[in-house]
């Protein structure tokens, strides 16, 4: 479920990534869409944006001009720039997608980000959302994954129940809220979360 290779890597508008896994991902990212809020710090940094997504708010006019060809404003404010973003790569029918950038700044934004990569895996997107601590994976029923014993996750319900699992420390059970689910340890190369429905997991970048 984790890959090494994205089709794409969406700059959100958050805090700028500095972890070297992050940053891997977006050196080596096929095709990037900015935010147009991330847009600026992306281009001052080196890079060159495939194309910049958003309602056209954040972007200074120098670069507005400069990379008016791909450019694509999208003025309705029923989403965010991450989920426009998301729809334009949907639309070029590209499904495996990494996002960073996405947390740091005001919190109920980064909640906000975080919760949206649900309506992701909805569309039908295998979407990975790496922070400068690790990476969120929206999950629905029985999902295995890589590990390292000794690895740090959490797991947040969104509508699952029947938890159970394999190759983690603490026994899972149908939580009632988001704490319950959190700092639990993998136990074994690979972890096996069984359950019905919809939740995020959270796994640490691991460090022996």
């Amino acid at each position: 479920m984790l890959k090494d290779k994205y089709e794409a890597v969406v700059v959100a508008g958050g805090e700028y990534p500095t972890a070297p896994i992050a940053l891997k991902i977006l050196h080596e990212a096929p095709y990037v869409v900015c935010c147009d809020g991330a847009a600026d710090t992306y281009i001052s940094r080196g890079g060159v944006p495939d194309a910049i997504v958003g309602d056209g708010d954040s972007i200074s006019v120098c670069n507005r001009e400069r990379y008016a060809d791909r450019l694509h404003i999208f003025a309705e404010q029923e989403t965010n720039d991450q989920t426009k973003a998301m729809r334009f790569l949907h639309q070029m029918g590209k499904r495996h997608i990494a996002i960073v950038g996405a947390t740091g700044g005001r919190e109920d934004h980064t909640l906000g980000n975080i919760s949206l990569l649900v309506e992701y895996a909805r569309m039908g997107c295998c979407v990975h959302l790496y922070t400068d601590h690790g990476v969120f994976i929206p999950c629905r029923d029985t999902v295995t994954l890589p590990s390292h014993p000794g690895q740090q996750l959490s797991i947040f319900s969104i509508t699952a129940h029947g938890f159970r699992a394999t190759g983690l420390r603490y026994p899972l059970y149908d939580f009632t809220n988001w704490w319950q689910g959190t700092l639990n340890e993998c136990t074994a190369d690979q972890f096996t979360i069984h359950a019905q429905g919809e939740y995020l997991l959270f796994l640490n970048y691991f460090t022996p």
